[in-house]
């Protein structure tokens, strides 16, 4: 099966060079059993392939934490990480795994907080932090949460800023909130339209503003690997990665 995909996924010599110039993914749903992305091992490796194919040289794995949906720890978060480490080792990937967390805005979010519980982070010392909310309504606390994330000393990433609907027509607001410090990152699939045409739009300005800091595929699943087959074709693709996307820092 490996050796088909390699040859699927080798033919498209323009996307394995545009997202090796990305160098790293920061968001995706690769470890298994976890929440809504890999269900099991043998998925997780299925992405893993399809993700290196494509040029990805870092892949740092960002399972959700929401209240008592998700109810994973860093503990769990890191064992699934060993899981899957072991057994792209035992294949012989050369890519670099990593993992960190996204984090939803809820009470169960700032009760960590509040505790000084670990929280997991990207980009070492920077202590990047993926965070996200509700994809209908905006949080009433949000920039008191934002205030006190970063008063903790995390540099706090806003996961997809393109799909929250309550920011639709209100493109000032958000980017108002990137003022107070917060970080954005665009899922390179909005730029496709594919959960969108308003995400596609909001994520155009976003970048014409060069209001970007991460590109990253937020992958769940296969469907996803085959929308970023045709990413790179996007023009609004080749505008964000001439943008200084701090993916090749990492």
């Amino acid at each position: 099966m490996w050796g088909s995909l390699r040859k699927l996924w080798g033919k498209s010599e323009t996307a394995a060079s545009s997202f090796a110039d990305l160098f790293a993914d920061m968001h995706s749903h690769l470890l298994p059993g976890l929440d809504d992305g890999a269900a099991t091992l043998e998925d997780s490796m299925q992405l893993l392939e399809g993700l290196s194919a494509l040029g990805f040289k870092k892949l740092c794995m960002t399972p959700h934490i929401m209240g008592d949906f998700y109810k994973n720890t860093p503990e769990s978060i890191k064992a699934k990480l060993q899981e899957l480490q072991e057994a792209a080792n035992a294949r012989g990937f050369g890519v670099a795994l990593s993992c960190a967390a996204e984090y939803y805005l809820d009470e169960w979010f700032s009760a960590k907080l509040e505790k000084g519980e670990e929280l997991l982070t990207f980009g070492g010392d920077r202590k990047f932090l993926l965070i996200e909310t509700s994809y209908m309504n905006e949080p009433s606390h949000l920039r008191q949460v934002i205030f006190a994330t970063q008063a903790a000393g995390y540099a706090p990433v806003l996961a997809h800023p393109e799909r929250y609907t309550y920011f639709y027509g209100r493109m000032e607001n958000l980017l108002s909130l990137r003022e107070t410090g917060v970080l954005f990152q665009i899922n390179t699939n909005s730029l496709t339209g594919y959960y969108s045409k308003q995400a596609k739009e909001v994520a155009r300005q976003l970048i014409k503003r060069k209001a970007v800091e991460f590109l990253g595929t937020d992958t769940h699943s296969m469907k996803h690997i085959k929308v970023l087959e045709r990413v790179v074709h996007e023009p609004l693709f080749q505008e964000a990665i001439k943008l200084p996307l701090l993916n090749t820092t990492l």
